[in-house]
């Protein structure tokens, strides 16, 4: 792994359960030693330096509050050791405690507070801290879903407004595109990207960023004709499909990657259309609230899900119609295919 990560920054750490985020923030704080390379902080080489001169702020997902502290005493206690007076202290901390509706609770005890109230007041004390860098295991995972949302925004503000430099490790990639300048996506590991939002979703480098960030439909296929404009795919049964990359040889083998949203549905299809029109059945409607999601057997045994905003959805459409999906050319990457078979490489484990 390589990375280096700016000041002022907000990263988020993106991958699945298993793929080396919290060993990533431990490695930075000071907690694990590595067992080979080099960690620098400010330009300072630092994997000698004690995690408390480090001038960081580890927030772990398991929060590790004082017990014996109350509410406001948790959150000051950065604040005092690091020279403030009490007044001072507590004035940042009421602050804190503010942004993570906390406020009514500051004379209770960790012991008195809901798990997502104790992650709350975790992410409080972190942020009181005033660490240059602040390290951030899951900080909203234990929080339900309203809050969860609302706390995105309040962080990335107060973050942008003190300065600090955040690591933000996370498994929710909603969360990640909205609150992070760049997201570096991890597996076994291994940083498969490190890019902004916008780049990585419409962008992915490799099939597992593709189906890990968004969900895309994948098909496998053969090159099998090129031409300036672009190349003729062969898929499963004799399916061709157009598409615009041209950097491949004929017969390669490719694994082509659509996402779900520009995966189109229609009832009728116009007399002259032919190219990436394809019929099949409808096999599954499922309402997801903005969106509703619909499953399609194509006739060469393929199926693909098209998602649909609920403003433009098709009321006429049900489970059993026959359709004609439509892919456009534009929409569609291309990526070699991977030795370890499709499969394997859409693993999140």
């Amino acid at each position: 792994m390589n990375l280096e990560i700016n000041d002022g920054e907000y990263l988020c750490v993106l991958g699945p359960t298993g793929s080396g985020k919290t060993t990533l923030l431990r490695l930075i704080a000071g907690i694990v030693e590595p067992d080979e390379g080099e960690i620098y902080v400010d330009d300072k080489l630092v994997n000698d330096v004690s995690p408390q001169e480090r001038n960081t702020a580890y927030v772990p997902q398991q929060y590790a509050l004082f017990p014996h502290l109350s509410v406001i005493e948790n959150v000051a206690f950065s604040p005092i050791s690091r020279g403030l007076s009490k007044e001072e202290a507590y004035e940042v901390s009421r602050q804190m405690l503010k942004m993570t509706r906390l406020a009514q609770r500051a004379d209770s005890f960790p012991n008195e507070l809901s798990g997502g109230m104790q992650q709350r007041l975790a992410l409080a004390r972190g942020l009181a801290s005033d660490a240059n860098l602040l390290l951030l295991d899951e900080p909203l995972g234990a929080l339900d879903a309203r809050l969860r949302v609302e706390l995105r925004y309040k962080l990335r503000d107060l973050v942008k407004e003190k300065g600090f430099t955040v690591i933000h490790v996370t498994h929710d990639q909603e969360e990640a595109i909205v609150v992070a300048d760049r997201i570096a996506v991890l597996r076994h590991g291994q940083i498969q990207q490190a890019s902004i939002p916008f780049t990585l979703y419409n962008e992915p480098k490799s099939i597992f960023a593709a189906n890990f960030v968004g969900g895309a439909n994948f098909l496998e296929g053969f090159i099998v004709e090129l031409d300036q404009r672009g190349s003729w795919v062969q898929l499963r049964n004799g399916m061709m499909l157009r598409i615009k990359e041209t950097g491949y040889s004929v017969g390669e083998k490719v694994v082509l990657a659509i996402r779900e949203e520009v995966t189109e549905i229609i009832k009728k299809r116009k007399r002259k259309e032919k190219i990436n029109l394809f019929p099949g059945k409808v096999e599954s409607v499922s309402f997801l609230g903005s969106f509703t999601l619909y499953g399609v057997l194509l006739e060469n045994g393929e199926v693909v899900n098209s998602r649909v905003p609920v403003h433009l959805e098709n009321k006429r459409i049900s489970k059993g119609d026959k359709v004609y999906v439509r892919l456009r050319p534009e929409h569609v990457r291309t990526y070699l295919y991977p030795p370890s078979g499709l499969y394997r490489e859409l693993e999140v484990i």
